[in-house]
């Protein structure tokens, strides 16, 4: 299985964080460790996920978020 760690940054919205979670879940990811800042009117979320799926499949899904800006 393999672990992936990468920094996304979104839109300070109520429903962001969920969004995001639920398209890792539905992609077939595991979420290992998450931490969460706000900085400013932005939201910045490192996260670590471990799958056997290729990581650009969860990528992809991910920007086409409304809410999220970047993706490191």
């Amino acid at each position: 299985m393999n672990q992936y760690t990468f920094d996304l940054i979104a839109q300070h919205r109520p429903e962001v964080l969920e969004r995001v979670l639920r398209v890792i879940r539905l992609r077939g990811f595991t979420i290992t460790n998450m931490e969460m800042a706000l900085v400013e009117t932005k939201v910045q979320i490192k996260i670590t996920v471990k799958s056997d799926r290729t990581f650009d499949l969860l990528v992809n899904q991910l920007a086409k978020l409304p809410d999220v800006l970047n993706i490191i």
